[in-house]
């Protein structure tokens, strides 16, 4: 039976198995839509939603990020799944949000944000040779990488929303962050020296990536600062055409204006 869900449930940090209920409901829309990401790609996405000028609403971004049928009920299998998904979403969101608030100065402190990221490249070493015979030579990616495109793919698709300030010096600061998460959707083609997949697996990662990958999460925390002190793109006020002196006034009162509202 379902339970309903309170505040205090939405603040709840995800554990391993939400993230398992997430990458289940994913796959399961994918059978539907085979353009449908998976969680990692949703992570970076949701951690540029959050940075984003302007609060999107879910109704706005989950068409783009899910498809067009997110919006109704023909994407999801059942009610449940959709309010599965929206429930776990909405308490990662609260999660990530409370992390990108907090005054850190380590990404050890805890209270840091860690992208849920997978290394890929580490899990498929550590399979048996018979499964790593079945995968071959398709390409995997990079550790972060795909956190880094769902990333840039919020950039890309609310680019209003992320157009470069008109002082130079802010301009500069968000050319800066954005480039450290760009350098993670390329590959990482230096030598792997550490496994994130287990203390004890292959290499699969090298130093100088791990590297990119802590430069990218504190560009996420000045992105988020930067925005936040801007606030929201505010459109100039284009006055219209001023009535002449001897002009009907604007407001109707069958006076001139001179002696209306010109009058002031």
């Amino acid at each position: 039976m379902n339970h309903p869900v309170t505040p205090s449930d939405l603040d709840r940090p995800l554990q391993a198995e939400d993230f398992d209920t997430l990458d289940a409901i994913l796959d399961d829309l994918r059978t539907r839509d085979d353009e449908v990401p998976q969680w990692e790609f949703c992570e970076g996405a949701l951690a540029a939603l959050l940075c984003t000028r302007r609060l999107i609403m879910p109704s706005e971004y989950l068409p783009v990020l899910l498809g067009e049928g997110a919006e109704g009920d023909e994407a999801w299998g059942s009610a449940d799944q959709a309010a599965s998904f929206l429930g776990l979403w909405t308490r990662r969101w609260n999660e990530v949000a409370a992390a990108l608030a907090a005054e850190v100065e380590t990404l050890e402190d805890e209270r840091s944000y860690h992208p849920e990221v997978m290394d890929v490249r580490g899990a498929v070493a550590s399979l048996p040779e018979e499964a790593r015979a079945e995968i071959g030579d398709q390409a995997l990616p990079a550790y972060a990488q795909v956190w880094a495109l769902g990333f840039m793919f919020v950039v890309e698709n609310w680019p209003e929303d992320w157009a470069a300030p008109r002082d130079a010096e802010t301009a500069d600061w968000l050319d800066g962050a954005l480039s450290a998460i760009v350098a993670l959707t390329e590959d990482d083609t230096a030598r792997p020296t550490l496994s994130m997949h287990s203390e004890d697996g292959p290499p699969s990662v090298s130093e100088a990536r791990l590297n990119q990958f802590g430069e990218a999460i504190w560009a996420v925390y000045d992105l988020r600062q930067l925005w936040q002190s801007l606030g929201p793109r505010v459109d100039p006020v284009r006055r219209g055409e001023t009535p002449g002196r001897n002009d009907p006034c604007f407001c109707g009162s069958g006076k001139k204006f001179k002696k209306c509202h010109g009058a002031a």
